[in-house]
C-alpha cells in the first residue's frame, strides 16, 4: 500500500532502465511525473513510454533526439504532443484499432511495466478516479507491477472503469494542474451544411457515436428536433451538454447500459469536467469494451460520424495521415462504422469538406502516395460534404466514383470526371 505522498522525484525512482511505461492521455497526462521522470534521462536507459491519444499545451519533454538512449516514444495514437517528435523520426505509432489496442497488453504482446496515473484525493473508502481516461489507461493499470499517480484536485470523479484503491498505488506525490482545455469549435458555413445533412438521416431514438470538432458540433446542433436520443462513443464532448440537458439525449431506447450516456474518454472545456463529475448519468468504460464493434451493434440505430483527410474515388478513406506523414492513428473509425454497420438501422458517415483550406479536394482519384487507408472501400457507406451524400454501400466501383464525383467541390469534378474515365472505361462513360 502507498505510504503516505512522496516527491514526483521520489515517486519516479521505481522506474527501472528497460522499463515499459503506460501514460494517461486524453487531456489529462500526468505532466507532474513526467517532468519528474525526464529529470532521470541521464541514468535512465531504454525506457519505452507508451501513449494513446492525447492532448498537451506543449511538446513532450521526453521526445527529443538528444534523449533517445533514455526514452523511447511509441504511441497507439499519434497525441499532439508526438507529432513534432513523429516528423523528425523520434518517436514512433503502432497501427491498431483502438478497440484491440488493450489486448496487447492484457495478452503480453506488449509487457508492461509502469502505469503513470492522473487521480483524484482519494475518498473516504481510498478509492482514487482517474475518471476522463479510461481508453488504454485501464488495461496499463491492470498489467502494471508498479503504478505511480499524481494526486490532483482538478481531477473529476466519473462512475466506472477508471478507479484503482491506493492499495493497488506503489506511490503516490501531489500534483494540482488543471485539465487541458479543447474549446468547443464554433461550426463554420460549410460545416453546418454537412452537420445539417446528416442530422437529417438520423432517426428518433438513434445512439450516438461523434468525434471532436466542428463537424461533430455542426450535427449536435441540428439534433434539437430529435426524441430518445442516445450516446454510446469513444470520446465524450461539451457538443452533448445542451441536448442532454433538454432531454434529447435520454439514453432510454439503448440496449447497452440504457439511461447512461457511455464513453471512454472526455475532452471538453472546464464546463464539461465539472458537469461529469460525480454525476451517475454518464459512464466510463475501457476502450476495450466501447469500441468492441460487437458490443456497439447491440444498440438500435447506430450512427458512427467520423471524418477523413481524403477519401479516393472507390471510397478509400484515409484518416491518419496526411500522404507519409502520419497525424493521428487507426482510432476507433473502424471500430464503429463496422460495429454501426452490424447494428439494426444502423448508418456509418464519413463526413468531410470538400476542399482542404488550401483548395485542394479531398476527394481524389487516388489516395496519396504513402497515406494510409484506416477504413476500406468495402466498408464505406455514406460520404458527405456541404454538397450532398453519397451512399456507397454495395455499388460498383464506377457508380461509386460518380457518386463521389458529385458531392466534389465543383471545380474539380471535371478533372475526377477524366481520372475515373482513364480508370474504369465504358463502364464510367455509360453512367453519364
Amino acid at each position: 500500500m502507498a505510504c503516505g505522498f512522496v516527491s514526483p522525484a521520489e515517486a519516479v525512482k521505481l522506474v527501472r532502465s528497460g522499463d515499459t511505461i503506460v501514460l494517461q492521455g486524453s487531456t489529462s497526462i500526468p505532466n507532474v511525473l513526467v517532468r519528474a521522470l525526464v529529470e532521470r534521462a541521464g541514468e535512465l536507459r531504454d525506457v519505452t513510454i507508451i501513449t494513446g491519444f492525447g492532448i498537451d499545451k506543449e511538446d513532450a519533454p521526453y521526445a527529443k533526439r538528444e534523449l533517445m538512449d533514455s526514452f523511447r516514444a511509441l504511441n497507439i495514437f499519434v497525441p499532439n504532443n508526438l507529432r513534432n517528435a513523429m516528423r523528425e523520426g523520434v518517436a514512433d505509432t503502432i497501427p491498431c484499432f483502438l478497440s484491440e489496442a488493450p489486448g496487447l497488453f492484457r495478452s503480453g504482446q506488449i509487457p508492461v511495466d509502469v502505469t503513470f496515473l492522473n487521480v483524484s484525493e482519494p475518498d473516504e473508502n481510498g478509492y482514487c478516479s482517474y475518471g476522463i481516461s479510461a481508453d488504454l489507461t485501464v488495461s496499463g493499470t491492470e498489467c502494471s507491477r508498479t503504478i505511480i499517480a499524481q494526486v490532483n484536485r482538478y481531477m473529476p470523479r466519473t462512475f466506472g472503469d477508471p478507479v484503482i484503491h491506493v492499495s493497488r498505488i506503489s506511490a503516490m506525490c501531489r500534483g494540482d494542474e488543471p485539465l487541458a482545455e479543447v474549446p468547443t469549435p464554433v461550426a463554420n458555413e460549410v460545416e453546418t451544411k454537412i452537420g445539417r445533412l446528416i442530422a437529417n438521416e438520423i432517426p428518433d431514438g438513434a445512439t450516438l457515436q461523434i468525434g471532436v470538432g466542428g463537424i461533430p458540433d455542426a450535427i449536435v446542433s441540428s439534433l434539437s428536433g430529435h426524441r430518445h436520443l442516445g450516446l454510446h462513443t469513444e470520446a465524450i464532448t461539451d457538443s452533448v451538454i445542451p441536448l442532454i440537458e433538454k432531454g434529447i439525449i435520454d439514453n432510454s431506447l439503448k440496449k447497452i447500459l440504457p439511461g447512461k450516456s457511455v464513453g471512454s474518454l472526455v475532452i471538453g472545456s472546464n464546463r464539461l469536467y465539472d458537469y461529469i463529475n460525480g454525476n451517475p448519468d454518464f459512464v466510463i468504460r475501457d476502450v476495450a469494451w466501447t469500441n468492441d464493434p460487437q458490443i456497439i451493434r447491440q444498440n438500435p440505430q447506430a450512427m458512427a460520424i467520423n471524418s477523413a483527410v481524403e477519401v479516393d474515388i472507390t471510397g478509400q478513406i484515409c484518416a491518419d495521415s496526411i500522404g507519409d506523414t502520419i497525424i493521428s492513428g487507426v482510432g476507433g473509425q473502424h471500430d464503429f462504422m463496422y460495429g454501426a454497420s452490424l447494428s439494426e438501422g444502423g448508418k456509418c458517415f464519413i463526413a468531410m469538406p470538400s476542399m482542404t483550406g488550401k483548395g485542394k479536394s479531398k476527394i481524389v482519384s487516388h489516395l496519396a502516395p504513402g497515406a494510409g487507408v484506416v477504413t476500406t472501400r468495402f466498408q464505406a457507406q455514406y460520404i458527405v460534404t456541404e454538397h450532398g451524400i453519397a451512399y456507397l454501400r454495395n455499388k460498383p466501383l464506377a457508380e461509386r466514383a460518380k457518386a463521389l464525383i458529385a458531392i466534389a467541390d465543383p471545380s474539380h469534378r471535371e478533372e475526377l470526371e477524366r481520372a475515373a474515365v482513364e480508370r474504369f472505361g465504358l463502364s464510367f462513360l455509360r453512367l453519364k
